[in-house]
């Protein structure tokens, strides 16, 4: 094939799966691929591979788990060992998406073309770990993906392409998320036709504009209902499926997780926190600033709910949650 490269993969999750689907797709040689080590998973524990680690064993493509590639980190043997395994490689260039572990510079300088990342926002907005979450949280109306030319920095480095693409108002994060993978897989094959054909052209990203994607804590999926009903809002959508949104009711032990949920127009007259009713449209909460009704959630151990068949087995009193 036309632009065919020799090309090393990093990523791990299923965002960075389809990436490397379509790179095979397309013809380019993946010699080796780099994945987090296996994790236990499920009710039994059970160690199972990352999602790119499942394409690559389906198509019979090498893999190294390291738990750090610093060749004079806690793990020098394993770095060495995938070291010397990208060395035999010898690739074209490496492509990396959510892998989560840091590149060093022996790796960033190792392909000739050196480290493209598959960013999934439009840099310098939300730089690190969630930008996915941080977006919709935020209210932005556009994110998209970047291709950036790595360096040492923090998503720092020059960009390549950048697609951009709309956030609805009822994009969760997992929707967003594969909305995003797809045109993520779509982007780097493009970038990569342009490498190989030397038309490539980074460009430095801009010094105004930066923000940070911090990680997401658990602690973050306790609603607070001093805040607008339009932040919880896209908060219950940015934390869907990870970390969640939980807020107790009364007479339940348990907190609840919050799944779907929308703005009502108009001022609550009771305190934030404050059940104001609860019916087969709805459970209507009083925020800082208007009226947040819970349209579908999940008690502790249960299956989700429409809150129709919710309430059927609750029934509130006029207290705050």
């Amino acid at each position: 094939m036309e632009g065919r490269m020799r090309v090393v993969f990093a990523g791990t999750p299923e965002f960075a799966s389809q990436a490397l689907k379509a790179m095979l797709q397309a013809g380019h040689e993946v010699p080796l691929v780099l994945t987090q080590p296996d994790r236990p998973a499920g009710r039994g524990m059970k160690l199972l591979p990352s999602a790119v680690k499942q394409v690559a064993l389906d198509a019979g493509i090498p893999v190294a788990q390291p738990h750090g590639l610093k060749l004079d980190g806690r793990y020098p043997e394993e770095a060495a060992a995938a070291r010397q395994a990208l060395l035999d490689a010898r690739p074209d260039v490496m492509v990396v998406a959510a892998y989560g572990l840091i590149l060093p510079q022996w790796v960033l300088d190792l392909p000739r073309h050196g480290c493209l990342n598959i960013h999934a926002s439009l840099l310098p907005r939300w730089r690190g770990a969630a930008p996915i979450q941080r977006a919709i949280e935020a209210g932005d109306t556009h994110t998209g993906i970047t291709i950036m030319q790595m360096d040492a920095g923090l998503d720092t480095g020059d960009m390549l392409l950048r697609k951009e693409l709309e956030i609805l108002p009822d994009h969760t994060a997992a929707s967003l998320h594969d909305a995003l993978a797809g045109l993520g897989a779509e982007s780097i094959l493009e970038t990569l036709g342009e490498v190989a054909a030397g038309t490539a052209r980074a460009v430095p990203q801009p010094e105004h504009g930066v923000t940070y994607a911090a990680k997401l804590e658990k602690a973050e999926a306790q609603l607070d209902f001093t805040l607008p009903a339009a932040v919880l809002e896209r908060r219950i959508r940015a934390f869907n499926p990870f970390p969640g949104a939980v807020m107790p009711l009364p007479d339940l032990e348990q907190p609840v997780k919050v799944w779907r949920a929308q703005v009502l127009n108009g001022a609550a007259d009771k305190a934030p926190g404050t059940v104001l009713r609860a019916d087969a449209q709805g459970i209507d909460i009083a925020t800082a600033n208007g009226v947040l009704r819970i349209l579908e959630l999940q008690k502790a151990g249960g299956k989700r709910q429409p809150v129709a068949s919710f309430v059927q087995g609750w029934k509130p009193h006029d207290q705050k949650p």
